[in-house]
C-alpha cells in the first residue's frame, strides 16, 4: 500500500494542469491514468478531429503552443503530443496504464483500489473530464436490429460504416462535422436537429473566439451567470477547425446536399419520428448569433478598432422548411445511425455521498461536499471555458490554493 498526500485520476489536461499547479506549490502527489497521457485523444476520438480553438488557445499552466501556426488548430494526434509535451515539462508524477477500481473516504484518508495496488491519500482529485461516455437515448433500443447505431467515441471515419445512408443525430459541433465528413464521400446524410449554438469561424477579419476571448467571455465565471444549471446544458458551439478556416453551419450543410429533419422523438423498428420545432430551433440559434455580433461590434467600437477591422457582413438567415415527421430508414436507404447527443458522466468506481438524482457529482467551483474530495474539467466548473484545455489554468490555480489550505489546515488541527 502506497500513501500520498493528494490523488488525482485522470491524465489529461486537467488533470495535468493541476499536477503542474501541486508541483508549484510542493504538495506532494501521483496522478493515475488508465491508458497513455490524453487516452480519450488517442482511443475516443475520430481521425480527422480538430480542435474548435485556435492553437494560442491551448494555454496551460506555465505552458503555451510556440509553433509557426498559433491561429491554425491542433489536428487529434497535434494534442497528443502537445499534452506528452505538457508532461515532460516539469516533473509530473503520472503512473500510465493504471485503472481505478475503486474509491472511498475511511476516517480521514481515501483508500484507492486500482489493478496494480492500493494507495491511500488525504485528498482525491477526479480529474476524467467532461465526456466520460457517448448519451444514447433510450429510445435506439427500439430500432431494428439491422440498424446499423454508432457514437462517436467508437467513430474513427466513414469507412466503418456500411454501404447505403445515415442519420446523424444531433447537429452540435460533433454531429454538424461529422454530417459533412460523411456526406462528402458520397452517402446521402440527414441531420436530425434540436437546440444548437451557430457560430461563424471568422467576423470582422478575426476568429470568432478571438473576439470573444478578448470580450473576456469565456472567462465568466458560474457565480455570475443567471442560471448555471442552464449555462451548463448549453450545447457546444458549431465550429469547425480546418485550415481554410471554414463556416460549418446548417446553411452550409444544406449547401451540401445535407437533409434538415427537427429533433429525434421516437423509433419503431425502421421508422424514426421528430418533432416540429426544427423552424423555431433553427430560428432561436439565428437570432442568438444576431445578438453575440452585436455585442462583438459594440466591443470593437468601444475599443476604437472600428477603422482597423472589415465593417460587419451581412447575417444571412437559414432558411429551412418545417422537415419530414418521419422517416421509413429502410425506404430511404438509411442504413446507419450515429448519434451525437452530447456525453453523460459515469463514476462507478467512487464511493461517496455527493452524487445528484442524474449521477453528476455535487460541487461548488470543484470542491465537494466531503472533505477533501475535488473534481476538475467539467463544464462551467469555474468559469464558461472550464472544460475547453485553455480553461484548465485559472482553475487549476484555484483549487491547487484549496487544496494547499486544507493541507496545511489538517496540519494545524494534527500539531
Amino acid at each position: 500500500m502506497k500513501h500520498v498526500d493528494t490523488l488525482i485520476v485522470g491524465g489529461g489536461q486537467a488533470g495535468l494542469a493541476l499536477s503542474r499547479c501541486l508541483t508549484d506549490r510542493s504538495v506532494t502527489h501521483v496522478v493515475l491514468e488508465r491508458g497513455q497521457i490524453g487516452e480519450r485523444w488517442r482511443s475516443e476520438r475520430w481521425d480527422s478531429l480538430r480542435l474548435l480553438t485556435p492553437r494560442w488557445q491551448s494555454r496551460l499552466p506555465g505552458h503555451a503552443y510556440r509553433g509557426p501556426d498559433p491561429d491554425g488548430y491542433m489536428s487529434r494526434q497535434e494534442v497528443i503530443e502537445y499534452l506528452e509535451g505538457y508532461a515532460a515539462s516539469f516533473p509530473a508524477p503520472v503512473e500510465t496504464g493504471v485503472t481505478v477500481e475503486s474509491a472511498q473516504r475511511i476516517g480521514q484518508e481515501y483508500i484507492v483500489q486500482t489493478d496494480r495496488g492500493t494507495w491511500t491519500a488525504n485528498r482525491l482529485v477526479v480529474a476524467t473530464g467532461d465526456c466520460h461516455e457517448s448519451f444514447v437515448p433510450d429510445l435506439a433500443t427500439n430500432l431494428s436490429a439491422d440498424v446499423h447505431q454508432v457514437v462517436p467515441t467508437a467513430y474513427r471515419n466513414p469507412t466503418q460504416l456500411p454501404e447505403g445512408g445515415v442519420l446523424v443525430v444531433g447537429a452540435s459541433a460533433t454531429g454538424l462535422q461529422l454530417a459533412s465528413e460523411i456526406h462528402a464521400t458520397g452517402r446521402p446524410v440527414t441531420l436530425s436537429v434540436s437546440r444548437h449554438t451557430r457560430l461563424p469561424r471568422t467576423y470582422r477579419g478575426r476568429d470568432i473566439l478571438a473576439w470573444l476571448d478578448e470580450m473576456g467571455l469565456f472567462g465568466e465565471r458560474a457565480e455570475e451567470v443567471r442560471d448555471l444549471t442552464a449555462s451548463r446544458a448549453q450545447p457546444s458551439l458549431q465550429l469547425i477547425g480546418s485550415d481554410d478556416r471554414r463556416t460549418l453551419d446548417l446553411r452550409v450543410a444544406m449547401e451540401e446536399g445535407i437533409r434538415l429533419t427537427g429533433r429525434t422523438i421516437g423509433a419503431d423498428g425502421h421508422t424514426v419520428r421528430f418533432d416540429d420545432n426544427l423552424v423555431e430551433d433553427v430560428a432561436a440559434a439565428d437570432l442568438k448569433l444576431a445578438r453575440l455580433r452585436m455585442r462583438i461590434d459594440q466591443h470593437i467600437a468601444a475599443a476604437g478598432l472600428s477603422g482597423l477591422v472589415p465593417p460587419p457582413s451581412p447575417l444571412s438567415m437559414t432558411d429551412v422548411g418545417s422537415g419530414p415527421s418521419s422517416l421509413d430508414l429502410s425506404q430511404q436507404g438509411i442504413r446507419s445511425v450515429l448519434w451525437a447527443t452530447g456525453f453523460k458522466r459515469s463514476y462507478p468506481w467512487l464511493s461517496a455521498s455527493v452524487f445528484d438524482e442524474r449521477g453528476e457529482i455535487v460541487h461548488e467551483g470543484g470542491v465537494t461536499p466531503e472533505p477533501g474530495l475535488y473534481v476538475m474539467g467539467l463544464r462551467f466548473l469555474r468559469r464558461r471555458n472550464s472544460s475547453f484545455i485553455d480553461g484548465q489554468a485559472l482553475d487549476a490555480e484555484e483549487i491547487a490554493d484549496h487544496i494547499l489550505a486544507h493541507q496545511q489546515a489538517r496540519s494545524t488541527a494534527a500539531a
